[in-house]
């Protein structure tokens, strides 16, 4: 399957020496402490928690329009810490999709509307269907595929998962062109 272009006004965007491509409609909160490493693409309306805790996304990442990234919180008697959010490489964050997970692993797809309940844990090569809601501290194993609200396990993703989501994020990253004027 061919991915489409997808034309993006360059006066939205700036690019990073490293080949980010964030949007200037983007909210960066402590954008100190987020670390892209690398050909990752922030769309339009995206929130970054930065001020929260460290915020770091792999190289080849995609956060897709209004999605919230924000790290995970535990509350104590003494009050509330937050804690480090760290995703992997080539991960794909859909449209609408909130994500206060622990850890997100590499090859990782996440699907439009998305909650990702807070500490949850998200192994390399999983899938999360759309719409689907994760409680908080679920622990998603490789190659599983969770769907649902509650989200459970509703099948295996294919064993090339990895394969896949290189090609995909990749695929993204090379179609997200800027307008000609």
């Amino acid at each position: 399957m061919e991915i489409q272009n997808i034309y993006y006004n360059k006066a939205d965007y700036v690019e990073t020496a490293s080949g980010n491509k964030v949007c200037r409609q983007t909210v960066l909160c402590g954008s100190q402490n987020i670390v892209l490493s690398g050909k990752v693409i922030v769309q339009s309306d995206a929130i970054i928690r930065g001020d929260l805790a460290n915020v770091r996304a792999g190289r080849h990442c995609i956060i897709s329009k209004n999605a919230v990234i924000r790290p995970p919180f535990k509350k104590f008697s003494k009050g509330v810490a937050f804690f480090p959010l760290h995703m992997g490489d080539h991960v794909f964050v859909g449209e609408g999709s909130i994500v206060n997970a622990a850890m997100v692993g590499s090859y990782v797809y996440i699907g439009k509307n998305c909650v990702i309940g807070r500490r949850c844990v998200l192994k390399d090569c999983c899938m999360i269907e759309d719409n689907a809601v994760l409680p908080p501290e679920t622990v998603v194993p490789p190659f599983t595929r969770f769907g649902g609200s509650p989200a459970r396990c509703v099948g295996d993703v294919p064993e090339c998962m990895q394969d896949l989501m290189l090609d995909f994020t990749r695929n993204y990253y090379q179609h997200f062109i800027q307008l000609r004027p």
